[in-house]
């Protein structure tokens, strides 16, 4: 479970920007909410803000981080860190944090780089205190790491040998080190990538489509589900149809249809001729299934997108869903829908803005002075009252 990260000197954010999904003790607990060994905190986190305001750039340290904890190791030993200070402070680095509950025990994770190499890295576990576990520093006199190690478990020959690119606890894992398996197992669904937002294209599709194949039981959820939000659909089926390539003449593919009911009787439609909106749900539903049915967290770019706002509401309801919720999964996103303004409270929304020197800045609602529970928070947002809206 997600409890908060922090980042600084990353996109278009130069100044320390905390986001976090802790809650007042005194919070009456709903089932948007999760009680964690470090109190509650929320299942969801929705991110708001004009066009070009940083939302990506929000959602980017956990797509990042998730990344380099765990699959770093197997990037290429030449490439960069893909990361990108601000245009402010091109020449310092990247500055990462992230609090997170992990075997119902508190952990926190530090990262400091360049695109050239890790400067410190260390994990920490909240004893009666926190503790590090390990620390990872680079020591520019002798080109080399500075490392200690308390009860982590990783031969310190071997963790000299960690590559400038790539993160301890990933290579770590590698080597059967038991928290390292733990931390870099975390559980991340994500459509955001260094560049951005993967598109919703015929290719994400059919990535839905491969997953789908392989999980039957969501595969009939994800059916029950669409055709439940009056899509026009009756179910969604997958067959196996030829694709040969120059190498195997023989590979076939997955393709979504979908089933309609008509006058004549049932009719159907490759997914390719099914509106954006279905397509669009379909997609999604690839990366929320997973998250809910064993926990984690997903971090979704422009969550309606192509989707009715109607839409929205159903959707977000999967996880304050015990039975559908179970782990207590938890999402954070961004989104151009202000409706969903009148879905969640207040400690549930992040606004995003930019200023004219190209530097972004976010905050929670609820910080906003002078708001109130009762107040039609949509309302308020379209009118100008908490900022990030677009200067038109």
């Amino acid at each position: 479970m997600l409890l908060s990260y922090e980042f600084a000197n990353f996109q278009s954010f130069l100044e320390p920007t905390v986001v976090d999904f802790g809650l007042d003790g005194k919070s009456r607990l709903t089932d948007w909410m999760a009680v964690s060994p470090a109190g509650h905190a929320t299942k969801l986190m929705a991110v708001i803000g004009p066009n070009a305001s940083g939302k990506t750039a929000l959602l980017k340290p956990l797509a990042f981080l998730s990344w380099f904890a765990a699959r770093s190791f197997q990037s290429n030993p030449d490439l960069p860190i893909p990361v990108a200070a601000h245009f402010s402070a091109p020449n310092q680095p990247c500055v990462f944090k992230c609090t997170f509950v992990a075997d119902n025990r508190v952990w926190r994770y530090e990262l400091e780089c360049t695109p050239q190499r890790v400067l410190h890295e260390a994990l920490y576990l909240r004893r009666e205190r926190f503790g590090y576990v390990f620390v990872r520093n680079w020591n520019e006199s002798t080109q080399a790491y500075d490392i200690k190690q308390q009860d982590f478990g990783m031969a310190p020959r071997e963790a000299a040998k960690v590559r400038q690119n790539a993160s301890l606890i990933s290579t770590a894992a590698q080597y059967g080190i038991p928290t390292a398996q733990l931390i870099s197992s975390a559980h991340v669904c994500t459509n955001v990538y260094v560049h951005g937002r993967l598109t919703m294209d015929d290719h994400a599709v059919a990535s839905a489509a491969d997953y789908f194949a392989q999980a039957p039981q969501q595969r009939e959820q994800m059916s029950r589900l669409l055709a439940g939000w009056d899509l026009g659909l009756s179910d969604v089926n997958l067959i196996e149809v030829p694709a040969p390539t120059e190498q195997n003449p023989k590979a076939t593919r997955w393709m979504p249809v979908g089933g309609h009911m008509t006058k004549s009787g049932r009719a159907v439609l490759p997914f390719s001729q099914e509106s954006s909106g279905t397509r669009g749900a379909f997609v999604l539903l690839s990366l929320i299934l997973p998250i809910l049915e064993s926990g984690g967290l997903a971090v979704i770019d422009e969550f309606e997108n192509d989707l009715h706002p109607l839409m929205l509401e159903p959707i977000l309801d999967l996880f304050s869903n015990p039975q559908l919720n179970p782990h207590n999964a938890q999402m954070i996103f961004s989104c151009h829908a202000i409706e969903v303004l009148n879905l969640l409270e207040k400690s549930q929304v992040m606004l995003v803005e930019k200023d004219e020197q190209c530097e972004s800045t976010a905050c929670r609602l609820d910080t906003v002075g002078g708001i109130r529970n009762d107040q039609n928070f949509y309302a308020k947002y379209m009118a100008g009252a908490y900022g990030a809206v677009p200067r038109l």
